[in-house]
């Protein structure tokens, strides 16, 4: 792919990867790191990228951008919470000064309105790990679509439009991969109905 090629796609689904990046990066990082700057990071990256991957007729364009945003981000975190630099983790949000001294003290503003119990994380990280050994079992188009849908959140048009296929192929794809999705994951106790 040519550079004018690959601008002109970068142009076309930028506002989408910006969309993903800032829903994929995660929060700590959020501070330091701009959905904007990752788009932008994964097209130089792009562009430099002679892999057989990248060259392949066969993908949609838009998964491969999609996989190297994916990957500029996974380089981001390496780069930002792995290294042996201020730690990310430690750091704050400046807070603006308060003007009354009545927000100064003990009030309902230093509670969480939610919280969420230790077993209750790990119950949803257990239970969120086996649905990604589900996602990893079936076939790559089933994959994408449930990914297209559910984590990008986009249409049924819009998915047809990326994988290059009617709207009602996309739609029979979907209601399969659905189904399929279902199967696998009902092996697993805490699916069961």
């Amino acid at each position: 792919m040519d550079n004018g090629q690959l601008e002109e796609a970068f142009l076309k689904f930028r506002d989408r990867l910006e969309r993903l990046a800032a829903q994929t990066l995660p929060p700590v990082l959020s501070r330091r790191v701009s959905p904007e700057d990752v788009v932008q990071e994964t097209m130089v990256a792009v562009s430099r990228d002679n892999s057989p991957f990248m060259s392949n007729p066969d993908l949609p364009l838009y998964f491969k951008l999609r996989t190297a945003l994916l990957q500029t981000i996974a380089q981001i975190e390496r780069r930002n919470l792995a290294a042996e630099k201020r730690d990310a983790y430690r750091e704050v949000e400046p807070q603006p000064p308060a003007d009354d001294d009545a927000s100064q003290g003990f009030g309902t503003d230093h509670f969480p309105d939610t919280a969420t119990s230790p077993l209750s994380r790990i119950t949803r990280q257990d239970r969120h790990a086996i649905l990604h050994q589900g996602l990893m079992r079936l076939d790559d188009s089933d994959r994408a679509i449930l990914e297209l849908r559910h984590e990008e959140g986009l249409g049924n048009g819009e998915c047809a439009a990326l994988l290059g296929i009617s709207e009602k192929a996309a739609s029979l794809r979907y209601v399969r991969a659905l189904k399929r999705l279902k199967d696998v994951l009902g092996e697993y106790s805490e699916f069961q109905p």
